[in-house]
This record gives C-alpha cells, structure tokens and sequence, in this order.
C-alpha cells in the first residue's frame, strides 16, 4: 500500500518517574509495560510487568451495552458484554472486552499508569498521562501504515489546539528477522502527527495532547503477545500486516478508537 509520511515525530521526552538518558530521547521505563528506544525514539518490545501489570484494581470499570463501530477493520464485530473503564479523575474513559482485565493501581504515580490485558494475561495497550511531550525528529526511515482513523472526540477534550488526534497502526524500518530489532518496530496508539506523502518518515511519536501535557494509549506489536497467524520464522513486519486482519487487533483497534473525555457517550 502507499506510505503516506508523517510529519516530524519522535517519542516522548520524558515521563514522570522516569529520566531522560544521554543519547536522542528519553525512554518509558520498563515498567510502564512498553519500552521506548533511546537511539531512534521508537518503539521497542515490551516486557509485562510493573505496577500497572501487578495491580489488582479495576477501579472506574462499569458494564457497558457495547463499544462503538468502526470505519474500518472492527466495523460490523460484535462487542456484546464489553465494559467501560474511567480513569480515576473521571477525565478519560474506554471501553474493552469482556474476558480482557483493566489494572490501576489508582493514580498513585503522579497520572494515570493503566495496563489492559487479554483474557491470556498478555499486554495489549497501556494509557498514561501527564507525560511531557517534547520531540525532535533525529532521522527519518522506511515505514508503512496499516491503519489509521482521526479521534475527533478527544481534539475536543484536549488537544484543539493542536490539531484532531488519530489513531494509527505503523511500522518503521525494514528489518527481515522474525523479531523487532532496534531498527525495525510496529506499534498501535494515538497521535498528532498529521498523514503526509513519501517514503521516509520520522521515528513514531504516539502521545496526544491531554491536561496538563500529553498522555498515550497504545502498544507495541509483539507476536509472543499478540496472536498472529502464519509461520513464526515469517519477517516481523509480514506478521505485524497479518496481524491487522485478526480479531484480537479490531478489539485493540476498537478499544483505543473508544478512549474519550469522561463520561461521554459512545454513539
């Protein structure tokens, strides 16, 4: 498919409790369940784990009647019995499937630090906020967009300013092993980076602007975490495009697509 480029992007600067190493950016720590690179400022594999992963909380969680449709891969997929979770401010809310578990542990970390897992225990998403979000673009590489879809809702509730967010599923690099390395990663989330044209872009950079700064909900593609079909020696970025057809990615599509100011209906 066309590789339409994004504008310049890079990763977060800085989150709090973490600190910004020498080289171009700061990374997410490992504990936040997704690891960014400090080299290129993309996204690398990420290891379950941290307070959002062993918290027991679901606080903010309430049934809800079904997620809302999409225009695209998740349109027309049955969200029968899925659930709807606020943060503990009350100022976001989303919904995810019934089987998959919410972990808060309550806003205690300065913002919100929640952790979505599958019914296997496997990260899907994580959501943060208050996260700084200043970047550079210290390069730019081959990529691709599997997905993408504006999220007017949330330009409304914090970002008018900047620009209407979208949510997106994208690679860089062009690796052929079987793994991400550090030069070739595929993740899903949120962004301001507006669609372009070309063959090269920017390293990812998947925040949006959210009181009082900028705040993420995504995730890497890992095919130990997330279900692929197809040969397991197949090249990371051939399992991260199949990886786009299956249900298991419509229900993350259709989790991240759901994210909302608080309260705020889902029609």
């Amino acid at each position: 498919m066309r590789r339409p480029a994004a504008s310049p992007g890079c990763v977060p600067g800085a989150v709090p409790g973490t600190v910004p190493g020498p080289s171009a950016a700061a990374t997410l720590s490992t504990s936040l369940g997704l690891v960014l690179l400090l080299t290129s400022c993309g996204l690398f594999p990420a290891e379950a784990g941290g307070p959002g992963a062993s918290a027991n909380q679901t606080q903010g969680t309430s049934p809800a009647p079904s997620a809302p449709a999409s225009d695209g891969p998740a349109a027309g997929e049955p969200t029968s019995g899925w659930r709807t979770f606020t943060t503990t401010d009350g100022g976001l809310s989303f919904d995810y499937p019934a089987g998959w578990t919410v972990k808060d542990p309550g806003g205690a970390l300065g913002g919100d630090f929640v952790d979505v897992l599958n019914a296997g225990g496997k990260q899907m998403a994580g959501l943060r906020t208050n996260i700084v979000t200043g970047a550079e673009c210290l390069g730019k590489t081959p990529y691709e967009v599997y997905d993408s879809k504006p999220m007017v809702a949330l330009a409304e509730g914090g970002g008018a300013d900047g620009g209407v967010p979208r949510y997106v599923f994208e690679s860089r690099g062009e690796d052929t092993d079987p793994v991400a390395t550090r030069s070739t990663i595929a993740a899903y989330g949120i962004t301001m980076v507006p669609e372009g044209a070309g063959d090269l872009a920017c390293p990812m950079f998947h925040l949006f602007l959210w009181p009082p700064s900028g705040a993420f909900f995504g995730g890497t593609y890992n095919p130990e975490h997330n279900e692929t079909p197809g040969d397991p020696a197949l090249p990371y970025l051939v399992k991260a495009k199949l990886y786009a057809s299956t249900p298991e990615y419509r229900d993350v599509r259709t989790m991240i697509t759901s994210l909302r100011p608080g309260e705020m209906p889902t029609g």
